[in-house]
């Protein structure tokens, strides 16, 4: 009984509030028409005017109740009002203002001023737009005092950047944010900018006297706001923040910033993928929808870094049917949990198999007929490859050639198998399994409807196992930080962001490509070590140690993308490279991936890899003598060329 009295209360509350909002705009139509008038006739209204006044107020009170009740300016919170609500006011007056002539037109009021019109829209527009501005100001000034009163600490906060997204920021905090920040400076290279002012608060210089700035400013955080910003030139930035130790927060890429707008919950800790950024991703959306929307699409590994993310991605693409490939339950539940969440009218088919079990594999295969398959599944770990290569070549080689042939048995479309820049030129016999699927794959589009091709690309940041986790873990601990040699470089890619050039690879796809993504430039491992550890707000060498703990079996200290027997080369994608090798006779590859088939589960690590280089030659004699036993390293061959840029 108590909550319906509530409710009640409510509804009565809201009921009078309208109505007060109502009866406040009749008195200020009421006064912009007098002032119309008075201002016409220099405040002395002619005798002959009085009998049709009441009339013409009467008209156009109604039709003004009309046309402003149309466009919901009764409804709103005045101390809310913005740039929106402005521009309603500007449609209610013009309209009433237009339909006020139609009254005048068909009433026969030829004596009424035309000039008057003009006026009463003006004298409306300040009127009412006055009065909801002025008590918005109050309310903004009477919440600051109470803050103050209430909240005296607020954090002083230098924005760098005073650009679009700096001066969003700062009217962000001014709006909402009184009570808990001071918005003090801004920083910002532009020489344009220096000593001027955005909202009241001065732009102090360029970003080399952050320091000074702060210390000037008794600043307390500082905020990026410079969406566009690069990688280098975050890196760049933080250099220049670096003799500052108060909290350095962003904002999100330009990519991310939903509407252009910057709001408060949007600004976030600093991370290494801001450090290693690199342009947002541009897809032809129209051919991955031709490929995807109301097809079949299956996914293998689905559990995993990149497959999971696959799924993610594919699934915008609104495909009748996603059926989840995974061997490990735990990995499966929760990508398909996710999935229902965020795309519930998305079918989903969650299949815990094997890609080695041939019977599992074919029965999947023939109950959803998939018409395109994205191939994830694989062993990755190099070390753990080395120690286990029978594995490796029953997962990454036989694996690969089950679904290969089954999708060729099956008469799928498209087949897009993920690889690695780990196959060129390998040291490892994780990245010689990874070439031989690549060799299959290639074999079989010579034979075969469906479009077969691979898409090869290096390390994807923050994918389980990978190196950023694992520095994470050790920073937690307390250090030290273990990075195997001190010159180890790699390519990195965001996961999304090599799960969407996956797509548009796939797109592209005739058959028998080898298609190679854009990485960037080389990483050093021992540098990202140092830049994590710098972001978790400790000092490398002091707070942290970094210890080098030599290399690991089958690693290399450079990583290539393509060699020169590939030719890589542009496709229309600038992201995107393709390679052509000559393909390998079908007979032969099937031929010896038997013999391999035949060794995988018994023969001595040794033998095992001599036979993978039978197809691989360029595997490293190194890793065939050892056996898998001893780290290899190596130094780029001579035929490798770089990754070749448009222009």
């Amino acid at each position: 009984m108590d909550d319906m009295d509530q409710t009640l209360g409510q509804q009565l509350m809201l009921n009078y509030r309208r109505a007060l909002v109502v009866l406040v705009h009749l008195v200020l139509w009421t006064a912009s028409l007098l002032l119309a008038f008075l201002l016409r006739f220099e405040f002395s209204i002619p005798d002959e005017y009085f009998p049709h006044l009441y009339l013409w107020l009467a008209g156009s009170l109604a039709v003004k109740l009309f046309c402003f009740a149309l466009f919901g300016m009764f409804a709103g919170l005045w101390r809310y009002t913005g740039a929106r609500d402005l521009v309603a006011l500007f449609k209610s007056a013009t309209l009433a203002t237009a339909g006020f002539s139609v009254f005048l037109i068909l009433g026969s009021f030829r004596g009424f001023p035309r000039s008057l019109l003009v006026i009463d829209w003006l004298a409306t527009m300040m009127l009412v737009g006055g009065l909801r501005f002025g008590i918005r100001t109050l309310w903004q000034l009477a919440a600051s005092v109470t803050r103050e009163e209430k909240e005296g600490d607020r954090r002083r906060m230098l924005i760098v950047g005073a650009g679009n997204a700096g001066e969003m920021l700062l009217r962000e905090i001014q709006k909402s944010y009184t009570s808990k920040y001071e918005a003090v400076a801004f920083a910002d290279d532009d020489a344009r900018k220096f000593g001027r002012q955005i909202h009241g608060i001065p732009v102090l210089g360029p970003l080399a006297r952050i320091p000074a700035i702060c210390r000037l400013k008794g600043v307390q955080e500082i905020v990026i706001a410079i969406p566009t910003a690069s990688g280098k030139e975050m890196r760049q930035i933080l250099e220049h923040c670096a003799p500052v130790q108060v909290p350095i927060r962003t904002i999100p890429g330009i990519d991310q910033v939903i509407d252009g707008r910057v709001t408060m919950s949007q600004i976030r800790e600093i991370n290494i993928e801001d450090l290693l950024g690199r342009e947002a991703v541009t897809l032809d959306q129209r051919s991955i929808q031709e490929l995807l929307e109301g097809r079949v699409v299956m996914v293998t590994g689905a559990g995993g870094s990149i497959g999971s993310e696959l799924c993610r991605q594919l699934a915008r693409f609104k495909p009748s049917q996603v059926v989840l490939v995974e061997q490990a339950e735990n990995a499966l539940f929760e990508i398909h949990r996710e999935l229902l969440a965020r795309f519930p009218g998305v079918a989903l088919v969650p299949c815990i198999a094997d890609i080695c079990d041939l019977k599992r594999m074919e029965q999947i295969f023939q109950r959803h007929r998939p018409s395109v398959v994205l191939h994830a599944a694989a062993h990755k770990h190099v070390p753990m490859m080395e120690w286990n290569p029978g594995e490796a070549v029953k997962n990454n080689v036989l694996g690969t050639r089950t679904l290969a042939d089954l999708s060729h048995a099956h008469g799928v479309d498209r087949f897009v198998m993920i690889s690695t820049d780990k196959a060129v030129n390998p040291t490892s016999v994780m990245g010689a399994t990874k070439r031989l699927a690549e060799i299959y794959v290639q074999a079989m589009s010579q034979r075969s409807k469906t479009r077969f091709v691979a898409v090869r690309f290096g390390n994807v940041l923050g994918s389980a196992g990978s190196v950023l986790p694992i520095f994470r873990q050790q920073i937690a601990a307390g250090g030290p930080v273990t990075v195997t040699h001190p010159e180890m470089r790699r390519y990195f890619m965001t996961i999304p962001e090599a799960s969407q050039l996956v797509l548009q690879a796939g797109t592209m796809g005739k058959g028998g490509e080898t298609f190679v993504l854009d990485m960037g430039e080389p990483v050093k491992i021992v540098d990202l070590a140092r830049d994590l550890i710098r972001l978790s707000g400790l000092t490398p060498d002091k707070d942290i140690e970094i210890h080098f703990s030599g290399m690991r079996p089958g690693e290399k200290l450079f990583e290539e993308l393509s060699t020169a027997d590939e030719n890589a080369d542009k496709t229309l994608h600038p992201k995107i490279f393709i390679g052509r090798l000559t393909p390998r006779p079908h007979d032969l590859v099937l031929r010896e991936f038997e013999a391999l088939q035949a060794m995988a589960d018994t023969a001595p690590a040794p033998a095992l890899i001599e036979r993978i280089r039978v197809l691989v030659p360029e595997l490293s004699r190194e890793v065939a003598e050892a056996g898998g036993a001893e780290a290899v390293a190596a130094a780029p061959a001579a035929d490798v060329i770089p990754l070749r840029r448009p222009g």
